[in-house]
């Protein structure tokens, strides 16, 4: 049985191992095309763009997975779902900022061609540091009593009052 349990778990963070690392390749398509021959345009045009957050997502769905496994049905701390929490919260982050002309809220609107500019980048990188930030929160610690500072003091070495 417990056998079993350990098979599951492994078998989960090695799907979600796999589901990461596919993320990553697609992730590395839309960053660098160049690399797989597949450069089309001297700029990051909005197919990049949507490229590369998709692998971002689904690194983000992988990395979720494999962590959710460690926690093998244990109840998770407040630690663990903050950062859960912020792992979301970056990728939004990330998708807006990358894809801010496209919503109309960036500096290249709608009748000029997307392009992935210096603000932008920054709003992605800022997005991709919470989603690590947020995947180091969510790692299983071991649980380790705290230890008391001062020992208790015992009822027998009471000073009596006559």
């Amino acid at each position: 049985m417990e056998n079993e349990i350990k098979q599951r778990m492994r078998n989960r963070v090695k799907n979600g191992v796999w589901i990461l690392l596919v993320g990553f390749l697609i992730f590395l398509i839309g960053i660098r095309p160049a690399w797989f021959g597949l450069d089309r345009s001297p700029v990051i045009g909005f197919v990049q763009i949507a490229v590369f957050l998709v692998g971002l997502a689904i690194m983000c769905g992988g990395g979720y997975l494999c962590l959710n496994a460690l926690w093998n049905g244990r109840e998770r701390s407040i630690l663990a779902d903050i950062g859960f929490r912020l792992v979301s919260t970056g990728y939004l982050i990330a998708a807006m900022s990358g894809m801010a002309d496209v919503f109309g809220i960036g500096s290249h609107r709608f009748p000029k061609v997307p392009y992935f500019g210096s603000v932008q980048a920054t709003g992605v990188i800022s997005g991709q540091l919470l989603i690590i930030l947020g995947f180091l929160m969510t790692i299983p610690l071991p649980y380790r009593h705290p230890t008391a500072m001062v020992s208790p003091k015992s009822s027998s070495s009471e000073s009596k009052t006559d």
